[in-house]
């Protein structure tokens, strides 16, 4: 799965992540549900820093579609929950064969 943080680039995910990354997602739903402005920072950072860690960056010049598109590590709660009026069930939507 190709996931794009925005203002970063692209990174390509193995499925066998998804799992992980749909806690995370998780994670910053109820971060966001919550308004704590602390527990979503913290949410927010480690779910593109778990895209990060078991992504391969696609080079900078690559046309590829991105599956995904996520938040900058700036984002704002409210910019994200825009994000999420979008897109639906979180940033990263279940997989039913993965979770």
């Amino acid at each position: 799965m190709i996931m794009r943080v925005m203002g970063e680039g692209q990174f390509q995910v193995a499925d066998d992540h998804l799992n992980r990354l749909n806690e995370l997602d998780d994670d910053l739903l109820r971060a966001l549900e919550s308004g704590d402005e602390e527990h979503f920072r913290s949410a927010l950072d480690g779910l593109l820093a778990a895209v990060k860690e078991f992504g391969s960056p696609l080079p900078d010049d690559s046309l590829e579609p991105s599956d995904l598109i996520l938040p900058d590590a700036e984002a704002t709660i409210e910019e994200v929950r825009q994000l999420l009026r979008t897109e639906g069930d979180g940033l990263i939507p279940g997989i039913p064969e993965y979770g």
